[in-house]
């Protein structure tokens, strides 16, 4: 069970980060897709919370181009 809990403060830790990774060349949209898919504890709560990303950002878009229009 500790395992699992500090796999997922890694996971978020990670996430926290907004430069891409020197190691990897992977952007933090990028390795956060890959966590997401993965099959370690706590990679469908990264997985929601990209969707529920891009579905805000989605939305404030929608928004945007409605307040646009004159």
């Amino acid at each position: 069970m500790t395992a699992r809990w500090l796999s997922l403060l890694v996971v978020l830790l990670l996430a926290c980060s907004s430069s891409p990774k020197t190691s990897t060349g992977r952007t933090e949209r990028e390795t956060d897709s890959v966590i997401g898919q993965s099959q370690i504890p706590g990679a469908s709560a990264v997985k929601k919370a990209l969707d529920a990303s891009d579905s805000s950002r989605n939305r404030i878009a929608a928004q945007d181009s409605i307040a646009a229009t004159p």
